[in-house]
């Protein structure tokens, strides 16, 4: 037999580089090392999600509120408006001039409804610390805890009042 023959019909010794011990305490690690990594992977993408969404909410919420104080210093203007309207003399009532400032007022409202701004209902409501401002009370029998006039309209935004409404609460 040439020596050819004798490598190719005889299988070679193969020498143990490292026992099967070792091998499966390697595999054992590498394993627990790419759980700990894919765990840390899920933590940072749940971190990075929440992160997004908490940025989210408070850049809404920034413009709410950069927006809520705008609007806040539109409100007396609106005061005004109404009431002016509520006082006009007889002899200006009439004139086109004045109709033209109604026409002002109205734009005005549409403007701050737009941006989701409404009236708070007060009068006949009962009294809510919440939403009402009781600057005065009044003796009103069978009105105890009721609104009985509004001094000064209060709005929300949203969900969120913007501005209180001052007003008069019955006793009795």
């Amino acid at each position: 037999m040439s020596e050819e023959q004798k490598t190719v019909d005889q299988p070679a010794e193969v020498p143990e580089e490292t026992p099967v011990a070792e091998l499966q305490a390697r595999l054992d690690k590498a394993e627990a090392d790419a759980s700990e990594y894919k765990d840390q992977w899920l933590r940072a993408t749940a971190d990075y999600k929440n992160f997004k969404r908490r940025t989210e909410i408070e850049r809404s919420e920034l413009i709410r509120s950069a927006s809520s104080a705008l609007l806040l210093k539109l409100l007396p203007v609106m005061d005004d408006f109404e009431r002016a309207i509520a006082n006009i003399p007889a002899e200006v009532a009439t004139s086109a001039w004045w109709g033209g400032t109604q026409l002002i007022a109205q734009k005005l409202r549409t403007i701050l409804e737009s941006e989701g701004v409404k009236g708070i209902e007060t009068v006949g409501q009962d009294f809510d610390p919440n939403l009402h401002e009781a600057v005065l009370y009044e003796e009103a029998e069978g009105q105890d805890g009721k609104v009985v006039a509004e001094l000064q309209r209060g709005y929300r935004l949203g969900d969120r009042v913007l501005r209180p409404s001052m007003v008069k609460v019955g006793r009795g």
